[in-house]
């Protein structure tokens, strides 16, 4: 047992019918009908394997695409192929979740064989709105139809998916009230990395955020730095632009227009409160950068407004960034510097993330953009740790406990 949670070594699994609940959640190409990045799928094989291994009928669940914009539901029959691919090993799929269909082929299974069920998102139950309309309790959702279908054919249930742990929905918090439960080992790597940055991180600690969702920077940077976790924030992406507009400077229309478009401006109170309390610790970019002309132009925060959109950051602030991060012994990053899709604007993305990986800090890195640029830059094996959490990263370092995690020490103490 580890942080108050059963872990695969305290169960035999020989024999035994395994629910195991995965986030394969992975990026996904409509127009050419195929999986854009499998590091999710990657990233579940150790546990798979392990629980196969070891003689258990195993059944996979997981989600695959938003469930606010339906259009992102797929069918997880593609998910089935890839696992197959890296197990060497066959996984049965059906086209059920929890149907008499599903049910049969649970029955069916023999010791070592893997099922993999279809998109957990086509229950109701396992959708936003429900989760976020009705706020059921665990107990209750003990008794949602998913859960009452699938319970009494299992005898442990695994949680795999601490990506999405920070979402209190049937299929990862509902089992443990009925079954005795335990974390995957992807969970436990994640749990473990993250738990070291938040509760014990060498320092220097340095927090690298960026990226266009600044609601996750403003989740953390309350907790990192009034806890004293962070010793220095270094800001890029829109994260950096706000904080200059929270200063009162002008970044120009067209970069003032992104942030008023994605409803960012709503953090301008906040993102004053953190430079009046924490200035000494949040490092703001000294240069910008922007295309003019199909050409790379860099510009001076005194130079500011601009016409032009704001697209990454100088390279006297990459220069600047790399300085403090020369000493760090600690350093996590949330989200790219700029547009790192396009070669011109890279170049703070590029140049930070590789140095980062080659230092001898300990090194964390998450979210869907940053793991995105490290797989294109093939650096991802240099981090210590790639965790393919987001919004869970970002909830567990604000400090707040996750429901599926919640729900793994109940079932600890309640099946000792």
């Amino acid at each position: 047992m580890k942080y108050g949670i059963n872990t695969l070594d305290d169960f035999d699994f020989k024999g035994k019918t395994v629910l195991c609940r995965l986030d394969l959640n992975s990026p996904y190409d409509l127009s050419n009908d195929k999986l854009k990045d499998i590091t999710r799928i990657e990233a579940a094989v150790p546990t798979i394997k392990e629980l196969s291994g070891k003689g258990a009928k195993l059944v996979l669940m997981s989600h695959q695409g938003g469930d606010l914009e339906y259009k992102n539901f797929v069918s997880t029959s593609y998910h089935a192929k890839v696992l197959a691919g890296l197990l060497a090993k066959e996984v049965i799929f059906i086209d059920d979740i929890c149907g008499p269909a599903a049910r049969d082929a649970i029955k069916s299974l023999r010791q070592g064989d893997i099922l993999l069920l279809d998109n957990v998102r086509y229950i109701a139950e396992e959708m936003t709105l429900f989760e976020t309309k009705l706020k059921l309790s665990a107990a209750e959702q003990a008794k949602t139809y998913v859960i009452s279908k699938l319970a009494p054919y299992g005898d442990i249930y695994i949680c795999d998916a601490f990506a999405t742990a920070h979402r209190d929905q049937p299929t990862l918090v509902g089992f443990e009230q009925l079954l005795p439960s335990a974390m995957g080992r992807l969970f436990e790597k994640e749990y473990e990395a993250l738990s070291k940055i938040l509760n014990n991180p060498s320092h220097p600690c340095i927090f690298v955020l960026g990226g266009a969702k600044i609601e996750d920077a403003f989740d953390m940077m309350p907790k990192v730095l009034s806890g004293g976790v962070a010793d220095k924030i270094l800001a890029s992406g829109l994260l950096g632009q706000l904080l200059y507009m929270a200063r009162e400077i002008p970044l120009g229309k067209a970069s003032e227009d992104i942030i008023y478009a994605k409803k960012l401006d709503s953090y301008l109170p906040k993102a004053k409160g953190l430079l009046d309390k924490y200035s000494d610790s949040i490092m703001l970019p000294a240069d910008f950068a922007c295309i003019k002309d199909g050409k790379r132009y860099e510009f001076l925060v005194s130079d500011l407004p601009t016409e032009h959109m704001i697209s990454d950051i100088g390279q006297k602030t990459i220069d600047l960034y790399k300085g403090i991060l020369k000493g760090a012994a600690t350093v996590f990053v949330n989200g790219p510097c700029g547009i790192f899709e396009e070669t011109l604007t890279e170049i703070g993305t590029k140049e930070l993330l590789t140095y980062i990986a080659c230092s001898d800090s300990y090194s964390v890195i998450g979210g869907g953009d940053s793991i995105a640029a490290i797989n294109k830059y093939g650096i991802s094996g240099k981090y210590s740790y790639v965790c393919t959490g987001g919004g869970a990263m970002v909830r567990f370092l604000s400090g707040e406990e996750l429901p599926a995690v919640a729900a793994l020490k109940g079932a600890a103490e309640k099946f000792k």
